[in-house]
């Protein structure tokens, strides 16, 4: 009898330690809505060029425009992000621009990690498919 009371209650013990971890866990649920910032490299050696995403989770949707500064006497172009999913730590979405009647499609992909999104962007250049390395950091809120 004392034997399976102690089974009993170590079996309720253990059973409350593991809601305890879920309850942790959904708690934590990455949130990446905020504004991000990154640079890419300029075009032939020249200066890099500051691009900013603005994110948005609302439940499970996940929505954001790229703002991408413009060349030369140009103003900053604005592009909707399409495709957008987040699985737990995890962020992928597409951006398609069109410039000079040519669509150009960047596929970002990477892992949200407090206030930092490491990935890879896949695009193509001269109908050659290339990857690049992307880091941006969440821009604080200013109070």
């Amino acid at each position: 009898m004392q034997r399976s009371l102690g089974s009993v209650i170590a079996l309720g013990v253990c059973a409350l330690l593991a809601l305890g971890a879920v309850a942790q866990a959904q708690e934590k649920k990455v949130d990446p809505t905020g504004k991000w910032t990154w640079s890419s490299p300029g075009r032939d050696g020249g200066p890099g060029r500051t691009n900013t995403l603005a994110l948005k989770l609302a439940g499970e949707k996940l929505t954001g425009k790229v703002s991408s500064p413009g060349r030369g006497d140009q103003p900053a172009r604005e592009t909707e992000i399409t495709d957008a999913k987040l699985q737990g730590a995890e962020i992928s979405f597409t951006v398609v621009r069109e410039f000079n009647g040519n669509k150009m499609t960047s596929k970002y992909n990477g892992k949200v990690s407090a206030d930092t999104i490491k990935g890879k962007i896949e695009f193509e250049r001269n109908g050659e498919a290339q990857t690049r390395d992307w880091e941006a950091k969440r821009v604080a809120d200013k109070k």
